[in-house]
């Protein structure tokens, strides 16, 4: 690239304004500096450098600047200065909020407070506290270990795609939905968007109830009951989530610090735990089975002790699962991160690494110093040496368990107590702060996730009806609306009452969305996109395609009817979205996959030869404008949609040049496809008609992909067209003749198959849509909009081809050999569903006289042409009703036939035979659509 020197100071190393330091300049000398740019061209080559504010969304605390035309980048000096100087405000783009320089900037995160904290509150919750130790009395430590590590696998696997797709660009609200769906694109982005929100608000309904369980548990201690165990749990938990909502609705900033109360309390309660299991057992816990740290105890429970006829490994890793599911809890918020891409990575996987070290330390830690089963009564202390009757572990700690064991009615020990770690700890009140502190904090995370991620998924207008909840207050945009019905969703499944029916749900919900997490980051990776370029480094394709594998086949490992009907809502939701097409374009890896695909089917299909077979009727259709000839477009696309190409060539003429309006590629484009019509677009400048057709039957295409046949509409105004339209018109079809290219040109009515203004208006080259409603011709009779606007809510007309045909008849004149395709073009358009009940006719040429004579076993066989005409189409494998054989084609005509012939054809001779002076040159100019004499004679045979 070349290099100027400019006439002002300029600094080397490092980015400096320039000075002058003989003082500013003179006004004389600026208006001379400004008269010689004003003289200068407007084309100038003084560019203007890229500038931050063109490129990012929106700039803290500042006024971003709308990126420049190319008009405006060819004004003079002025107008740039003027362009520069003019700040406008930063334009909202995708739930961005502008911040309001004079009011309270938004609450914003570091990566500690916002993730890693946020994420390891999340991650320790209910199933620690309450189930952790239940599932290493029946899996065993060996087996719980390999769960925990099981599911730190999957979920460090789903981290690592999170880091990569979190740092691919900005990261705004949404969390999971807003990454996938960017990233796969609506279609996949949508369903798991409600699938995820759902998830979350069945989280806090778990930690909810487990919070439950505790306060029923201590009230029961007391003597306290309200109803009944059951609806205890159930009336103390719509309480709890309701003090949650209060919390949420004072705002992110509240919720913040209640958090880190939370996470203080935690350690405070780990520590205290920690202490307990080195402080030696006292008699009373030695009665519930707690007796330190001791080998044999440890060598016992290392092996799977099964109890129930529903408890096995996968049982137990779907009830700890839930336990791992809190990494998404920094993603989600990651509107209110200050820097998203740095504090994603780095908090999440920092949060994974602690929490899994505690949950390890949790499982070794009580299969070392709690037996599987005790009483819980002092009585059954052994005195003495004598262990006679005596059976288990226990009886050699001095202790005798073996009735309450072998009857299975112990009610302390890992197998039969939910609350090992508060009797094993050194105070017990201080665990159950901290059972409180892990279930609140995770049960608050959740409810306030699900709504931030469900008001993004409002706000990009994928399903109806659920716009109503995107609305946001404050100055954080609180979705408020959204949290009430994740309030409703989470107190629904809180009746449940069940903490081991609820986790294996949960696991279901969240598997799916890691599964498509990672499934994302995979395909991302895979299309080769040139968007793809992640700052985070750290992450595998491959890795991330066995974490969705993985994902989706635990899924149907844990509850297989819970994974068949996730997969059943996401499958009609992505039908949903599918079928109504949402205008939403985010640069998506579908279509980066589409693309790849394309371009590689393209390029292997060059090499394939033809086959007849194969061969398609791929049409270059000169429409013009395609919604003035709507006739034309439909007949033609009711036998190449989804089966071969389809171009609409549009043929701009000089004259028609000025007239068109500058978006009318974009507007002709959206009529079509709101016609539904599978057709490209190809508009070319042409001086006439004969060499635009050559120009786009050369250009047009790619590879195979290439036009093989040239449709036409019929020339209706013969007489009123100039000498000059009619032989541009007759000499293109014996262009595409010449270029051995399939022809069909389509006559309506009368001729017509055009409508003459842009607007639509029915003529007689129309038939009337009998089904059409009485209010839709009210409609097209009062309000004829022009189809070339923007908003394509005009009308559009329909078509005698986009009727039902009902049980009409198709007639075929198959009269020159051109090897089936006139056989074809009517198989195709029978394939479609309004033509389907039509029957077929073929007409063809013969001689009902001639007959062929043969011999099989002595038994002479007649076999009409009609007869053999029927068989060959039955090997076409074609559904032909009836072949009519026209027998007279070659006898002479009758006279009066000739007669009326010869009178019919007369206004279109020159009768220059008979005109003498006259050359046939002159006649020929003023009335070229004519012929002479002469060629009269020659296609007389004809």
């Amino acid at each position: 690239m070349g290099q100027f020197t400019s006439k002002r100071n300029v600094t080397a190393r490092g980015v400096h304004s320039s000075t002058n330091e003989e003082g500013p300049p003179s006004s004389s000398e600026r208006r001379g500096s400004r008269a010689e740019l004003r003289r200068s061209s407007v084309y100038s080559t003084m560019d203007l450098v890229p500038q931050l504010e063109h490129y990012a969304n929106t700039l803290p605390r500042q006024m971003t600047k709308s990126r420049p035309t190319l008009e405006t980048l060819r004004k003079t000096f002025e107008v740039r200065l003027s362009f520069s100087l003019c700040s406008l405000p930063a334009p909202d783009m995708e739930n961005e909020e502008s911040e309001d320089p004079k009011g309270k900037a938004p609450v914003r995160f570091g990566w500690i407070i916002g993730v890693k904290m946020r994420c390891m509150l999340n991650i320790w919750g209910v199933i620690m506290f309450l189930r952790l130790s239940w599932i290493t009395s029946q899996a065993g430590i060996v087996l719980t270990c390999v769960i925990i590590l099981m599911s730190v696998v999957v979920t460090s696997v789903t981290a690592l795609s999170i880091s990569a797709i979190a740092t691919n660009g900005r990261v705004r609200s949404g969390g999971a939905y807003f990454m996938i769906s960017r990233t796969l694109g609506p279609e996949i982005g949508g369903p798991i968007g409600l699938v995820f929100a759902l998830a979350n608000a069945m989280a806090c309904a778990l930690h909810t109830v487990g919070c439950s369980l505790v306060v029923r548990d201590l009230m029961h201690e007391f003597g306290a009951v309200m109803v009944d165990p059951i609806n205890d749990v159930r009336i103390i938990g719509v309480i709890t989530v309701t003090v949650l909502l209060m919390i949420t609705q004072a705002g992110m900033e509240w919720e913040s610090k209640t958090q880190i109360l939370f996470f203080l309390a935690l350690m405070v309660s780990f520590a205290n735990y920690l202490v307990g299991t080195v402080i030696p057992p006292t008699v009373d816990k030695q009665a519930i089975g707690i007796f330190g740290y001791r080998g044999d105890i440890f060598v016992q429970n290392l092996t799977p002790d099964w109890r129930g006829a529903q408890n096995d490994f996968f049982r137990m890793f779907a009830i700890f699962f839930p336990a791992a599911t809190g990494i998404m809890s920094g993603v989600n918020i990651c509107g209110d991160l200050k820097d998203p891409a740095t504090a994603i990575p780095k908090g999440t996987l920092m949060a994974i690494f602690w929490t899994t070290l505690s949950y390890l330390v949790i499982a070794v830690t009580t299969g070392s110093c709690v037996v599987r089963d005790a009483s819980g009564n002092k009585s059954h202390i052994l005195t003495g040496n004598n262990t006679d009757g005596c059976v288990g572990l226990a009886c050699n700690l001095g202790w005798n368990f073996t009735d309450c064991s072998q009857s299975q009615t112990c009610r302390y020990g890992l197998a039969n107590n939910f609350n090992v770690l508060g009797q094993l700890s050194g105070f017990y009140y201080i665990i159950i702060v901290g059972i409180f502190a892990a279930t609140l904090s995770s049960a608050l995370g959740f409810l306030v996730s699900a709504p931030k991620i469900f008001q993004c998924l409002c706000n990009d207008q994928i399903y109806p009806y659920i716009i109503f909840f995107a609305k946001g207050y404050g100055k954080n945009n609180e979705p408020r609306r959204a949290y009430i019905l994740c309030y409703l969703i989470a107190t629904a499944v809180i009746l449940i009452a069940d903490l081991n029916a609820i986790a294996p749900l949960i696991s279901n919900f969240f598997l799916c969305s890691y599964a498509l997490i990672n499934f994302s980051c995979f395909h991302a990776s895979i299309t080769n996109s040139p968007g793809w370029r992640p700052s985070f480094h750290y992450y595998s394709k491959w890795a991330a395609l066995f974490g969705a594998i993985i994902s989706v086949v635990l899924m149907f490992l844990f509850t297989w009817w819970a994974a068949l009907v996730t997969l059943s809502i996401i499958i009609f939701l992505l039908g949903y979205v599918n079928y109504n097409k949402p205008k939403l374009n985010w640069g998506s890896s579908m279509q980066a996959s589409t693309y790849n695909m394309a371009l590689s089917s393209s390029v292997s299909l060059t090499g394939v030869e033809d086959h007849v077979k194969n061969f398609r009727p791929q049409c270059l259709v000169l429409t013009g404008p395609p919604n003035q000839r709507p006739a034309l477009v439909d007949f033609v696309g009711s036998f190449t949609k989804h089966i071969s190409l389809m171009i609409c060539g549009d043929i701009i003429l000089e004259q028609d040049r000025k007239t068109r309006p500058q978006d009318a590629t974009d507007c002709l484009v959206k009529w079509m496809n709101k016609r539904k019509v599978r057709s490209f677009y190809s508009p070319l400048s042409a001086d006439n008609l004969r060499a635009g057709t050559k120009q786009l039957l050369q250009a047009s295409g790619l590879g195979k992909l290439k036009p093989n046949t040239l449709v036409l509409g019929f020339k209706s105004n013969w007489r009123d067209s100039a000498p000059e339209s009619i032989e541009d018109y007759i000499s293109t079809i014996y262009d595409t003749f010449d270029s051995n290219y399939g022809l069909c040109i389509l006559r309506m009515m009368d001729g017509l198959d055009i409508s003459d203004d842009l607007e639509f208006e029915v003529n007689q080259g129309f038939e009337a849509d009998e089904n059409v409603d009485n209010l839709d011709q009210q409609t097209n009779e009062e309000e004829t909009a022009d189809d070339m606007s923007d908003e394509g809510s005009s009308n559009q007309m329909k078509t005698v081809f986009q009727n039902d045909q009902g049980k009409k008849t198709i007639d075929v004149y198959w009269i020159a050999d051109d090897g089936g395709l006139t056989l074809l073009v009517p198989y195709l358009v029978t394939r479609r569903k309004r033509w389907r009940r039509c029957k077929v006719r073929v007409f063809t040429v013969g001689d009902e006289q001639n007959m062929e004579e043969t011999r099989d076993e002595n038994v002479l066989l007649f076999i009409s042409v009609e007869i053999k005409m029927m068989a060959l189409l039955q090997r076409f494998r074609l559904n032909i009703s009836d072949v009519i054989v026209m027998t007279d084609i070659e006898k002479r005509p009758h006279p009066k036939s000739l007669s009326r012939f010869v009178d019919s054809v007369a206004p279109f001779r020159l009768h220059d035979e008979q005109q003498e002076g006259v050359s046939v040159q002159e006649l020929r100019q003023s009335a070229p659509w004519k012929i002479s004499d002469k060629q009269f004679e020659a296609f007389k045979l004809k």
